[in-house]
């Protein structure tokens, strides 16, 4: 093999880049995991958490509003007097917050006001204060594997997120779909040979190491489902593998899931957007579940860059927002409640007449996890989020 074509053959392999596959062996693992669901597009928030008291939701959305709790199975999930849930999570998500495993946090996120998909979504991984230099190598989660001792971090994705950018060398794989890999044993062995005594060995071998390692966990999987036709779809398998790892080997992890951007015909209880809550419900409770005894030390963060407007537009979907709704889930997540600082959804208290404000800042909220989480102090918090101050909502 000649080599030009073993690099490209490198460069080609979907699992993990060679930049990142440094591993923490040495240290002792943490028991803790957490996973952050990054919802990439703006998901509409009100349709999620619906604010069933307010009869101005009501009035700006008569297309798309998700009725009033009833009897109707069309209807919200009734969570507290002022909102109540998306009815496409009545089996999956339901059940765990009525367990107290699940709470959120409305009127979240940045307080970035461009509205930019992109640059919304790298504002929050990065983790930075809107105000003065802007570091694009270095993203909050990153940051927090540097300061946790005995942490294996992973992103699950095709591409390292700029969350997990920086000075801590993190793997990442996809595992949306898990096929044979384009670069065999034998060609793994010739490229690693061509490499050895040169200042890039050490990570190839380790590229094809960590490759193996979760080619090997999932094989089990793979079978099973080949043999007895396993009706798994879209992000509830994708879920059940990110557990099984995280399970085995990783503790602290990232995953996005696209598809939010819903200008047109969003749909009410049914629809496209009620099919996209559904499965993503459906995946985290498989998560949960292929969790096991270990979900007990697990906290699933689900966030997203903005919400979406509160009235309807014309093409009957909703345009890029600001405030959102972010999610917390887990075995030990105080849950069955609506935390955080809120305000009765009115024209009177819109963002700019159009949008959730943001009253429970992004880092503020995460800090406030993660000191809960792993125990941090204060320094450590202020490396994960510079000059953010955190906020204990006690949902740990």
């Amino acid at each position: 093999m000649q080599r030009r074509n073993a690099l490209s053959a490198i460069a080609g392999l979907a699992t993990l880049p060679l930049t990142g596959m440094t591993r923490l062996l040495a240290a002792p693992r943490i028991r803790s995991r957490f996973l952050v669901v990054f919802l990439r597009g703006g998901y509409d928030a009100c349709s999620l958490l619906v604010p069933v008291s307010s009869s101005f939701y009501y009035a700006s959305r008569p297309d798309i509003a998700i009725g009033r709790p009833s009897s109707e199975l069309t209807s919200a999930l009734p969570l507290t007097a002022d909102w109540g849930l998306h009815p496409a999570l009545r089996d999956s998500l339901f059940p765990y917050y009525g367990n107290g495993e699940l709470a959120f946090v409305p009127f979240a996120g940045t307080h970035d006001l461009s509205r930019s998909h992109f640059e919304t979504q790298d504002s929050m991984e990065m983790g930075q204060a809107l105000e003065g230099h802007k570091d694009y190598g270095s993203g909050f989660l990153n940051r927090l594997a540097g300061v946790l001792t005995g942490c294996n971090p992973i992103a699950f994705t095709d591409q390292l997120p700029l969350a997990f950018q920086g000075s801590t060398k993190v793997p990442n794989t996809a595992l949306r779909s898990l096929a044979k890999p384009s670069v065999d044993a034998r060609q793994s062995s010739i490229i690693a040979s061509m490499y050895q005594g040169t200042p890039m060995s050490t990570q190839v071998t380790e590229g094809f190491g960590v490759r193996d390692e979760v080619l090997r966990e999932m094989s089990a999987e793979m079978d099973s489902a080949n043999r007895n036709a396993i009706n798994a779809k879209g992000f509830e398998l994708e879920a059940r593998r990110i557990a099984k790892l995280m399970n085995d080997n990783y503790n602290l992890g990232f995953v996005d899931v696209g598809g939010w951007d819903t200008h047109v015909n969003q749909g009410a209880a049914n629809g496209y957007l009620a099919n996209r809550l559904g499965e993503l419900g459906v995946g985290l409770a498989a998560f949960a579940q292929e969790m096991g005894s270990a979900w007990r030390d697990t906290t699933v963060v689900v966030m997203s860059e903005f919400g979406r407007t509160v009235r309807q537009n014309g093409n009957r979907g909703t345009d890029h927002g600001h405030g959102s709704v972010f999610w917390v889930m887990g075995g030990s997540v105080r849950g069955s409640q609506v935390a955080g600082e809120q305000v009765r959804v009115e024209q009177a208290t819109l963002f700019q007449n159009r949008d959730f404000p943001v009253l429970n800042e992004y880092r503020a909220v995460l800090g406030g996890l993660l000191q809960r989480q792993y125990g941090l102090n204060a320094t450590q918090i202020d490396s994960v989020f510079p000059g953010a101050k955190s906020r204990d909502l006690r949902l740990l």
